[in-house]
């Protein structure tokens, strides 16, 4: 009896050690679960901190750099076409201005190189006047002699809005009263300023 007495006791004993260990596992599991929300809940709290930075601080810093972005682009682009049209102005100024200042006719020379003096700025213009006023015009009257000149070929150096030198390669057929008419080329180097919108021969230098 004493023995069966023991195993009973031994075995009533049995659910209360089992009772502990689902207790344990009971409570292992909760603190698992609340470890789980906090760690959820603090990834929830910098989800929306992320967020404010990129929408207050990556944004704006992303649209401050595209903006600068395309003003430098709109900035090139239009002094690209400036540098284009000042070139292209340029050249044709220097083409008809050199076809003014060298062509003439015997009757009509004082009007012809008149017009073409307007064509011109500062000492240059100023020496051609005199160059004109005592030679040319009183030879041309005179001997009857008249001149055409023609470009075949122009070329920019360079050119800014203001400022600019021309290639030119000039053809002029001179004819002297009744006799042949004679040929001269040269190639000349034509600077430009610009004065109240309006391209004027500042140098003409034979090359």
């Amino acid at each position: 009896m004493a023995g069966t007495n023991a195993v009973l006791l031994d075995a009533s004993t049995l659910p209360d050690a089992a009772d502990d260990e689902a207790s344990d596992s009971a409570d292992a599991a909760v603190g698992s679960d609340a470890e789980g929300t906090n760690a959820s809940g603090s990834g929830k709290r910098r989800r929306p901190r992320l967020a404010r930075v990129f929408v207050y601080g990556i944004l704006p810093g992303l649209a401050l750099l595209l903006a600068a972005t395309a003003g430098y682009l709109k900035w090139v682009d239009s002094t690209v076409r400036d540098a284009e049209v000042a070139r292209a102005q340029s050249v044709q100024a220097a083409v008809d201005s050199t076809i003014a200042m060298l062509s003439y006719r015997p009757d009509t020379v004082t009007q012809n190189l008149a017009a073409a003096l307007d064509r011109m700025t500062g000492s240059f213009r100023d020496s051609y006047a005199s160059l004109t006023h005592d030679v040319v015009i009183p030879g041309a009257s005179q001997r009857q002699i008249s001149a055409v000149a023609t470009v075949p070929a122009a070329a920019a150096v360079s050119a800014t809005q203001t400022h600019a030198v021309v290639l030119l390669y000039v053809n002029q057929t001179t004819t002297m009263g009744s006799d042949s008419p004679t040929d001269t080329a040269s190639r000349v180097k034509v600077t430009l300023e610009k004065v109240n919108d309006r391209w004027l021969i500042s140098q003409f230098e034979p090359i």
